[in-house]
């Protein structure tokens, strides 16, 4: 990690600091109000990070700021079913297709009955009903445990925030009913719901998304700890869904204009992975219509557009990152 001096002098903290400067009066956007917990929030949070594969970590603004996780979760519970189930079985469960529609709409493919992908709603609540465990306070402390291999630290349940949830999340209970008719979910509701609903509310900040993005960009390794989050073998799965469902219905433009894979959450969060590079966290709590941050979309389109970290800018020998 690189110590305070370095970072002083670092070019990368220089743009982002600039960019930091040039957003942060931006007033676009309104909070996740249909949360009652998320709707107290202060609307002038905002913070950037980056860390790099070899540990370095360059931040601005209120990046220690605690805030719930919210979808960027469903990310990581997906890539825990895959290591306890396998590809080929997660599968029958849950799709991989984009949806074009909202993240909580109730609808299943009408085909094969499954949730299009692990990314929306309904595919998030399939994948956390596969977590094992003898009872529900073994599978929250397996999930636990695993997002502490991701951050390099152990993790806490805002209680406020998951009470909040729980008492208004009657859509997210319309779609597991429809999953349990159609068989995508064979336990206890309510038991899932809670499941589903605290790991939505896991308190993170700015710091812990960009180490989270940097394990999955480093082959599944935390870069601080030196431990495997995840088996290599399915990194490649979960950057996959979050490049073509990671950021709601907003995912076709931000791949043509961001072009990496990363996944947003209503609280305000975006965690941008640059495989083989860095990751990237952006925290500010006002959304756009499509649940997205607005000062975290421009955050990212000007980063990807300045290093040249679109896919395809690195596949055409365009990208100008070099890590500092």
């Amino acid at each position: 990690m690189i110590n305070e001096s370095e970072a002083i002098s670092s070019p990368l903290l220089s743009v982002l600091q600039d960019l930091h400067q040039k957003y942060q009066h931006l007033q676009e956007g309104e909070l996740a109000d249909y949360i009652p917990e998320l709707a107290k929030v202060n609307p002038d949070l905002f913070s950037i990070c980056v860390m790099t594969t070899d540990g370095q970590i360059f931040a601005v603004g209120d990046y220690q700021h605690l805030f719930t996780i919210q979808s960027i979760s469903k990310v990581f519970v997906y890539g825990m079913a895959l290591e306890e189930h396998g590809r080929d079985y997660v599968l029958t469960k849950v799709g991989v297709e984009p949806t074009g529609e909202a993240f909580n709409s109730i609808v299943l493919d009408e085909m094969s009955k499954r949730p299009y992908n692990p990314m929306v709603n309904a595919g998030a609540i399939a994948t956390t009903s596969l977590i094992k465990g003898s009872g529900p306070t073994e599978r929250l402390n397996r999930m636990l445990d695993m997002f502490r291999r991701y951050i390099g630290h152990d993790i806490f349940i805002d209680i406020s925030v998951f009470m909040s949830e729980r008492t208004t999340g009657h859509r997210n209970r319309a779609i597991a009913h429809l999953m349990l008719n159609f068989g995508m979910i064979d336990r206890n509701i309510e038991e899932v719901l809670d499941l589903y609903f605290q790991q939505c509310a896991l308190m993170v900040n700015c710091q812990d998304l960009a180490v989270m993005a940097a394990t999955l960009a480093n082959n599944g390794v935390n870069p601080l700890t030196g431990e495997q989050a995840i088996k290599r073998d399915y990194v490649r799965d979960i950057l996959s869904v979050m490049y073509t469902c990671g950021m709601y219905n907003f995912t076709g433009e931000w791949v043509y204009n961001v072009g990496l894979p990363a996944k947003s959450g209503v609280s305000g969060g975006i965690m941008v992975v640059v495989p083989n590079k860095l990751g990237i966290a952006v925290f500010s709590p006002l959304l756009d219509e499509r649940g997205n941050s607005v000062r975290g979309v421009k955050i990212c389109e000007e980063l990807s557009q300045k290093y040249g970290l679109h896919i395809f800018d690195y596949l055409l020998g365009s990208c100008k990152f070099n890590g500092n």
